[in-house]
């Protein structure tokens, strides 16, 4: 990690903890998995103001761009949401996409999948966002 640990903006960590509380009981295997992928996040998270925050760190409602192995790129933005609009280029915080990247930053690299079938990418560019909502879908 480039900054040695996980990185949380205090408005960001709220938010998920209200995230993870809603979904305590979720009975879809895959997004339990994300969602303690999540929680095991927040709670080894250094969580800070918005103002000591890089700018390079992947928050809620930032526009993350990652480059694959392969030198493809994609840009989508991170939603606090259970919804997820691929056409529009958005990823939910609790898709194990979504949940993997937040709190990184720019350089820091992810690998995603099975042993057979694993995803490695980097993260390329951060772009900070004004927050859509104070309120997130469920």
């Amino acid at each position: 990690m480039k900054y040695g640990s996980l990185i949380m903006e205090k408005k960001d960590y709220v938010t998920l903890k209200r995230i993870l509380n809603f979904h305590r009981y979720y009975e879809d295997y895959a997004h339990k998995d994300a969602l303690e992928q999540l929680s095991d996040r927040i709670d080894k998270a250094l969580v800070e103001d918005e103002l000591d925050i890089p700018d390079d760190v992947v928050r809620l409602n930032s526009k993350v761009t990652v480059e694959f192995v392969n030198g493809t790129r994609e840009t989508f933005q991170l939603i606090p949401s259970t919804r997820r609009d691929l056409e529009k280029n958005m990823v939910s915080v609790v898709s194990t996409l979504g949940a993997s990247l937040v709190g990184l930053a720019v350089d820091d690299h992810i690998q995603l999948g099975f042993p057979s079938d694993v995803q490695s990418f980097k993260i390329t560019g951060v772009e900070q966002s004004p927050q859509l909502s104070t309120s997130f879908d469920f």
